[in-house]
């Protein structure tokens, strides 16, 4: 039998906050408590975040948000652009033919994170952006504790990085040290007195400038990164999911939903042929997302395809679907308030602290986006200047009707669709509670390196089984052709999920990730 879920979810009558640290979801809390709105609390619950989770997200990174309100969904797409200069060309030119991974500004494409919040608050705001940040400024200003997981993502940085991330590295070296951020203390102000000009134009703007040597350019840092654009959506467990349209992969979790819903999943989902049927359903949707997700695919298109090939499952054994040729970092959150409003919003580095490059003058660490993009020469995501990547993140959103039923999502690099089908599948199909959905063990696809090449490794990916997953699930997956290998129990590997249900009474019923080790949720 696996692990019972050692907490139970929690439950409020008008709103709910979740996300991957306690001081963060406090803050969101604060903001509910003072009258604002769902995405008020998101803005403040990132912002505090983006300070105390820099190896997860901050504003050096992109975002994606989905909005449930009046009845409807709407999405936003703040994921940054390459700059003016960015060139396929020369980066071949140096002998690479992926994108580099550290410590090279082409793969930093134009932070959203800040344009995001801009947009969320002009749309959806109703509080001054400055009351809205100011937790996340005290925390910058006064110090905050490291966390377990801030002060081993730090361990695992090499000396150049070091180097660069000094103001890091040099404070975050035990948990519970204190961790003070005057430059991005600095920049959230000049966003609370000067919007996104005062971030983009401003000091931070300037540094980035500098640092990319003409990689960027004004007009770059003077186009907002934001779109509202239309979401994606798919039935399947009896819900409408929604979920970002490309470049986000979000229609990988939609794909391989619709094609597990078509099969006779066992009523246990600690049954190992649970998990086999859904690591095949992941896999048939997910094997050719290097070859067709760009900025321009057309997301509808892609799960018709996803559907043309259900033929493809093999409901006994291990498939060998790959493409040519786990880990991530970044921060989930979700909201939800008294009115029915609800907002699922990611924000992430890519990958750990993201490049380990800094702007200079506020040391803010910079993502490593770009490393979605492909070299090879006339690739639909090849590399381009004022292109959007390829990208992981993909926030999910429920409905039944026009009424909004689940927020939910997770970090995890290529995982994240195969987490969300699982905690879809146990939230909507097996009606389990935010908590055994959350706290239940995992599977995961993944690559051999860098948790971003699951589906371009040679050999094809390993399936990865969290320590307190059934105990049966590693033989009986191994006989099934599978590729096991065995992680410790609530291991980040396997992300950090949070999810906010309305449950039959009306209420919000909610649970954050443990493996976050720092993470919460409250509400009132």
């Amino acid at each position: 039998m696996a692990i019972a879920a050692p907490f139970n979810s929690t439950r409020a009558p008008h709103h709910m906050v979740a996300s991957a640290d306690h001081l963060a979801t406090q803050a969101g809390l604060a903001m509910l408590a003072l009258g604002g709105n769902a995405i008020d609390a998101a803005i403040a619950t990132n912002a505090a975040i983006a300070i105390t989770g820099p190896h997860l997200c901050g504003m050096g990174g992109d975002l994606f948000a989905l909005v449930h309100h009046g009845g409807e969904v709407w999405c936003l797409n703040s994921s940054g652009r390459a700059g003016s200069a960015a060139s396929a060309d020369a980066v071949r030119a140096d002998g690479h033919s992926v994108m580099p991974f550290r410590h090279d500004i082409r793969t930093v494409t134009v932070p959203g994170c800040v344009d995001g919040w801009v947009a969320l608050h002009e749309r959806f705001g109703s509080m001054p952006m400055s009351t809205l940040l100011a937790p996340a400024i005290a925390l910058a200003e006064d110090g905050f504790p490291a966390s377990p997981l801030l002060v081993g993502s730090v361990a695992g940085v090499d000396d150049t990085g070091r180097r660069a991330l000094h103001e890091l590295t040099s404070q975050a070296a035990r948990p519970g040290a204190r961790v003070r951020r005057p430059g991005a203390a600095r920049a959230l102000r000049a966003i609370a007195e000067g919007g996104r000009d005062g971030f983009y134009l401003g000091e931070f703007g300037e540094g980035l400038l500098a640092l990319g040597g003409g990689w960027f350019s004004d007009a770059d840092l003077t186009e907002p990164q934001s779109a509202w654009v239309t979401p994606l959506r798919a039935a399947a467990f009896g819900v409408d999911l929604w979920t970002i349209p490309p470049n986000s992969q979000g229609y990988l979790t939609l794909g391989a939903a619709q094609l597990a819903d078509t099969l006779q999943l066992p009523a246990d989902p600690d049954d190992a042929l649970w998990a086999h049927l859904l690591v095949e359903a992941a896999k048939v949707a997910g094997f050719d997302r290097p070859d067709v997700l760009h900025e321009l695919a057309d997301g509808d298109q892609l799960l018709h395809s996803i559907r043309a090939r259900a033929g493809l499952l093999d409901l006994e054994r291990c498939s060998h679907l790959g493409a040519n040729g786990t880990n991530g970092d970044t921060t989930y959150l979700c909201a939800t308030d008294a009115s029915g409003m609800g907002v699922s919003l990611i924000q992430s580095n890519a990958s750990g602290f993201g490049s380990w490059l800094v702007e200079p003058n506020t040391q803010i660490n910079l993502h490593n986006r770009g490393l979605g993009f492909n070299l090879q020469q006339g690739h639909p995501g090849e590399l381009r200047a004022g292109a959007r990547p390829p990208h992981t993140l993909s926030p999910a959103l429920a409905t039944r009707g026009s009424d909004l039923a689940a927020v939910f999502g997770t970090m995890g690099g290529d995982a994240q669709p195969q987490i969300l089908l699982q905690v879809a599948a146990r939230l909507f199909h097996h009606r389990q509670s935010p908590a055994a959905a959350i706290h239940a063990g995992r599977w995961a696809l993944s690559g051999p390196v860098t948790g971003f090449d699951t589906w371009t490794s040679v050999d094809g990916p390993v399936l990865e089984i969290e320590g307190h997953a059934p105990p049966d699930w590693a033989a009986a997956l191994t006989a099934r052709g599978h590729r096991v290998r065995v992680l410790p129990p609530y291991d980040s590997d396997f992300g950090h999920a949070h999810a906010i249900i309305r449950d039959e009474q009306g209420f919000w019923s909610g649970s954050a990730d443990p493996r976050t080790r720092v993470g919460s949720v409250a509400g009132n």
